[in-house]
């Protein structure tokens, strides 16, 4: 897969992929992201055509009702809608690989057959809560607490910043929670359950289309069966959640960066200033030649990550190098877009305004710029 380094050299199938994904995200996505970013509304209609493609079970098997495919493919879809509206790249993102990954990695077969089907269909959604007030880059501070009483867990605590959370169509949350002294295990949450509350959405920055809320567990009572995985092991678990995620949080800032390349190529052709389109100056071209350049060295990282990933190969270290070359190169080149566009870049009707906006969380979220450090260092014995 290291060969691939462009969609013009993907297998045919990959290939088709990424095209059937490029129309739907400009015939589908493009018309209504301006309208969704501007009333921090959840695009239930696109969230519909993605499920009807197939897009929320790509990674999955056929017999849980998924599409067969692998990570790669949905990294693929997940560049090609970064490029025209990260909100829904990342409504994708968190669906499939926070919301149905950990089942499917894992879940027993009864959860497996019970959540899977509905998740990959994209008919539901499911959430992933990890993040904490007191406990984000250092998720092992979680004081969630999950005790066992007759038979169930009763879930005492609070989450934050949780994507895919409150949706009219969430059906899941899983939850990490203390479950023993300096014990981390990870419980499967039905929505709606007695207890449960997704509180009021935050106004956030950018990703206005993206649902994500703070959540509040008050005596939350689930089967002792909603365990996921081994007791004990929920940390450990969503830690190779975490490094898989970042490869697609990388191919979605990749189709970020390529979307302010794309949209700024655009525009220095059709822009004129004392004479001439400003594409025809040096200061311009060299500007978005290095905006390619992050572009295409981006793309390289993450194409790597993922095939050592599917090879079965340790793949920690390549992962958190295409999570930060590659979140880098959206910021920079939202930011070198903006410019480029001069005052137009500043109104929130131009794409590269959304871009400005969304790319900052590419930093953030899935683990910050400063975590990947820790992680690349640690792995080379640092």
């Amino acid at each position: 897969m290291t060969d691939y380094l462009s969609t013009g050299n993907l297998p045919d199938d990959y290939a088709q992929l990424a095209k059937t994904v490029r129309d739907f995200a400009r015939s589908v996505v493009a018309p209504v992201a301006a309208k969704h970013d501007e009333e921090h509304s959840f695009p239930y209609e696109v969230v519909a055509g993605m499920a009807d493609m197939g897009l929320f079970g790509l990674p999955f098997p056929e017999e849980y009702g998924g599409m067969g495919g692998d990570y790669f493919a949905l990294c693929l879809a997940l560049e090609e809608l970064g490029k025209i509206d990260q909100s829904v790249a990342i409504t994708l993102e968190a669906g499939v690989s926070l919301g149905a990954m950990p089942v499917y990695r894992f879940g027993n077969e009864e959860q497996k057959q019970q959540w899977l089907p509905l998740l990959a269909s994209g008919a539901a959604l499911g959430a992933f809560g990890l993040t904490e007030a007191g406990g984000g880059s250092d998720a092992g501070a979680t004081k969630t607490t999950a005790t066992l009483d007759d038979g169930h867990w009763i879930i005492n605590g609070t989450k934050q910043f949780i994507t895919n959370s409150g949706t009219d169509i969430t059906r899941l949350v899983t939850v990490t929670a203390l479950t023993g002294e300096g014990e981390i295990s990870s419980i499967l949450v039905p929505v709606p359950t007695e207890g449960f509350t997704a509180e009021p959405a935050y106004n956030k920055v950018g990703w206005n289309a993206s649902d994500t809320h703070p959540l509040t567990f008050q005596d939350v009572r689930v089967p002792e069966e909603n365990l996921l995985g081994t007791r004990g092991r929920g940390y450990a678990n969503f830690l190779r959640i975490l490094d898989e995620g970042r490869i697609a949080i990388a191919a979605l800032s990749v189709g970020a960066a390529q979307g302010c390349v794309d949209e700024s190529v655009k525009y220095a052709k059709e822009r004129s200033a004392f004479g001439q389109p400003i594409g025809k100056y040096q200061a311009i071209e060299f500007k978005i030649a290095r905006m390619e350049a992050r572009a295409q060295a981006a793309r390289a990282a993450y194409y790597d990550a993922a095939a050592l990933m599917l090879a079965g190969k340790p793949f920690k270290k390549e992962a958190a190098i295409a999570k930060l070359v590659s979140s880098e190169a959206a910021m920079d080149n939202a930011r070198d877009a903006t410019q480029i566009h001069g005052g137009y870049g500043f109104m929130n009707e131009y794409p590269v305004a959304r871009h400005y906006r969304d790319s900052k969380i590419l930093e953030i979220g899935e683990g910050t710029t400063e975590v990947q450090y820790m992680v690349i260092a640690r792995t080379m014995g640092l």
